[in-house]
């Protein structure tokens, strides 16, 4: 399974306007070090799909690699603001699953242009990709929401942004799935005593302590967390580790009798992707 982050921050990115802390300082001069609306994407037989579209550079991203479809986790305007330029772009149409919304985000239902939003998809219900199951799971947030488990018939992985705690079908349903990595949202540090729609760091680590998944990343940071971490990294279990924006994740089942999950990591060179 090929597997990328494409943004890995909350609504507020890395470096937030106006904000001098260490994170946002240090980002300013190290671009690698900066964090985008949080979004990722996987390859199924050289097939490119999407997971959410806040990047504003998605028109410029997929010139260079058209989207097989797009899966979103929801309609806040941080995951799906590139499709507002994106929908007015020519050639086939590009299928977009998602939750069932009425709302939506802005005009995006009336005005589809090229894209082709499907009815919403029905969670626990798996999608056959050609190579890979996508399963969509309920999430807790403001707005209907999804998170996304793929699994390529050998390695599973659980993309969980965009909610706090998660809901008791959803968690029943992972103990039982058993994902080999889980991508977990960690907005708040753990100083932020009442989080809301997002985990604070010890509750993403509590949520992957229970599923006893064996490597876990952390995604839609804000700048707050990445501070404090660069204070006190002691905070992260070692199997635990943050999500960098355009980190490619290669992952497979290694040979022998016994489960085991090879992994290899790099940061894509040809700059940033959604």
């Amino acid at each position: 399974m090929k597997f990328r982050f494409v943004g890995t921050g909350d609504s507020a990115q890395t470096p937030c306007f106006g904000c001098d802390c260490q994170a946002c300082a240090r980002a300013r001069v190290i671009t690698s070090l900066r964090h985008g609306p949080c979004s990722a994407e996987f390859w199924v037989n050289d097939n490119r799909y999407l997971l959410d579209a806040g990047r504003m550079d998605l028109v410029e991203s997929c010139e260079r690699e058209r989207p097989a479809a797009i899966f979103l986790t929801h309609y806040h305007a941080d995951h799906v603001q590139g499709l507002l330029h994106l929908r007015w772009g020519l050639g086939e149409r590009i299928p977009v699953f998602g939750p069932k919304d009425s709302h939506g985000c802005a005009d995006l239902y009336r005005n589809p242009g090229i894209l082709d939003f499907r009815a919403g998809l029905k969670p626990f219900q798996p999608m056959h990709l050609d190579g890979m199951t996508v399963t969509p799971v309920p999430l807790l947030h403001s707005k209907p929401t999804l998170g996304y488990c793929l699994d390529d018939g050998g390695v599973r992985l659980a993309y969980l942004t965009d909610t706090l705690g998660l809901p008791q079908e959803t968690e029943r349903f992972l103990r039982e799935w058993v994902p080999d990595v889980v991508v977990m949202d960690a907005t708040y540090p753990a100083s932020h005593l009442a989080p809301r729609n997002h985990n604070s760091l010890p509750m993403a680590i509590q949520i992957i302590e229970r599923l006893g998944c064996p490597r876990a990343f952390l995604t839609h940071m804000s700048h707050e967390l990445v501070a404090d971490l660069l204070c006190d990294p002691g905070q992260l279990p070692p199997h635990v580790q943050l999500a960098r924006d355009d980190e490619e994740i290669w992952l497979s089942m290694s040979l022998g009798t016994s489960k085991s999950v090879c992994f290899e990591s790099r940061i894509a060179q040809d700059g940033p992707r959604c």
